[in-house]
């Protein structure tokens, strides 16, 4: 009988395996000064690289022609509305009906440019004929989208898509369908979408080191609770970014985002750390490029270790095929991948329980992701994702806190940058 509580009580104090992976790397970690100091030759690397001029398209000698549109005011984007109609007008009265000359934004007119590491849109034009029954409809939303964005620059208003989206339900049917004109409508005048005074409902925030004006108003981030501040969808309301941080932390998801805030991440490592809970936004995008921009930080990325998250981190990066248009604009070049990445699964010993496997899906989106030049261009890139390939396996920034709640900004995070682990 005793030899059996004997045993009882030898297995009770038996260390948790977790419990033991957390104590063996939270014993690498040096002291946060050490930490520090790795971060400032880092910024100073960084703000070398932005000091020169950046690269453009009409730097590049390039073998296709591209195109690339501009902020504009609102009188010359009513402008350019009010040439468009009365070309439109005059081919109907000489009896030839109208047509809109709309640059093509499918996947066969995209450029990746290694030169300025981002995907550009050549200069190949599609018709949208009125007098054709596979184009009518289309045809007829432009129109529509053309003269509510008129009446935008006339009366110097903003709106959102959905707004845009609810004036016409029964024409547009679907956002989905609006949205996308709206974009051909960017190209075809040659602005930003944001010139067209049209804002996408408020998604990113942003907490920590970082204060800025908007729309006249100073923010201090490191004020705003664990929530944050909510991202302006206008970027022209934002002003006067000052901030003491070391280095700007993209998070992929909300989640991950509010951990490291409650945590205060930011204090202990001065940073900003922003999200755009997910899929990256208009605004979002915009933000951190003007961030980046202006105040000449590192932007370390800490995104899911499947082929969505590393899609994701190209977005902010490279830009969108669906956005090309506006690449020079939307896109933050140099961002660091930090983490998750499917090596860190096993040199930080995530357990099988919280590792998923990748669905046929999956797979061929790693495959394809692949065969991109902007992954190409990044040996590590190519060697992670090949791995995640091959193992099958991905996971989400959430697997770490099967080593308790707060390992990810107690552990993880300050071991990758004491040991600058990033691609």
């Amino acid at each position: 009988m005793a030899d059996s509580t004997s045993t009882k009580s030898r297995k009770r104090r038996q260390p948790d395996p977790d419990s033991t992976t957390e104590l063996l790397f939270k014993n690498l970690l040096k002291p946060d000064s050490v930490i520090l100091q790795t971060l400032q030759s880092l910024v100073i690397s960084t703000a070398s690289a932005s000091s020169s001029k950046p690269l453009t398209l009409s730097d590049l000698s390039l073998s296709s022609s591209c195109r690339e549109v501009a902020d504009l005011s609102l009188t010359s984007v009513q402008s350019e509305i009010e040439a468009l109609t009365i070309s439109i007008v005059q081919s109907i009265l000489s009896g030839k009906g109208f047509s809109f000359n709309v640059p093509s934004r499918s996947a066969t007119n995209q450029l990746y440019v290694p030169e300025l590491d981002r995907i550009v849109l050549k200069d190949k034009n599609t018709l949208r004929p009125f007098a054709n029954i596979s184009s009518v409809r289309k045809c007829t939303i432009t129109a529509r989208i053309l003269s509510l964005i008129h009446q935008l620059c006339l009366k110097s208003i903003h709106v959102t898509k959905r707004d845009l989206f609810y004036t016409d339900v029964k024409l547009f049917q679907d956002q989905t369908q609006s949205d996308a004109v709206l974009d051909d409508v960017s190209c075809m005048l040659g602005c930003t979408r944001s010139s067209l005074n049209v804002i996408a409902a408020e998604k990113g925030v942003v907490v920590g080191r970082l204060i800025f004006s908007d729309n006249g108003d100073m923010i201090d981030c490191t004020k705003m609770g664990m929530g944050g501040k909510a991202i302006p969808p206008n970027i022209d309301r934002v002003g006067d970014m000052q901030s003491d941080a070391l280095f700007i932390l993209l998070v992929e998801k909300d989640a991950a985002y509010m951990r490291l805030a409650e945590d205060r991440f930011y204090n202990r490592f001065p940073c900003i750390i922003v999200t755009a809970k997910g899929q990256p936004d208009v605004a979002t995008r915009l933000f951190l490029k003007k961030m980046k921009t202006e105040l000449k930080l590192p932007v370390l990325a800490l995104v899911d270790s499947d082929p969505y998250g590393l899609k994701i981190l190209s977005v902010y990066g490279c830009g969108s095929k669906n956005m090309s248009y506006d690449s020079a604009n939307l896109t933050t070049p140099d961002i660091k991948w930090l983490g998750i990445r499917p090596s860190d699964l096993d040199k930080y010993k995530i357990p099988e329980q919280c590792r998923l496997p990748m669905t046929e899906q999956d797979i061929k989106t790693g495959k394809d992701l692949l065969e991109e030049d902007f992954v190409k261009k990044n040996p590590g890139w190519v060697e992670e994702l090949s791995l995640m390939v091959k193992t099958k396996q991905k996971a989400e920034i959430q697997a770490l806190s099967s080593f308790g709640f707060q390992y990810l900004s107690e552990v993880y995070l300050p071991l990758k940058l004491q040991q600058q682990d990033w691609l």
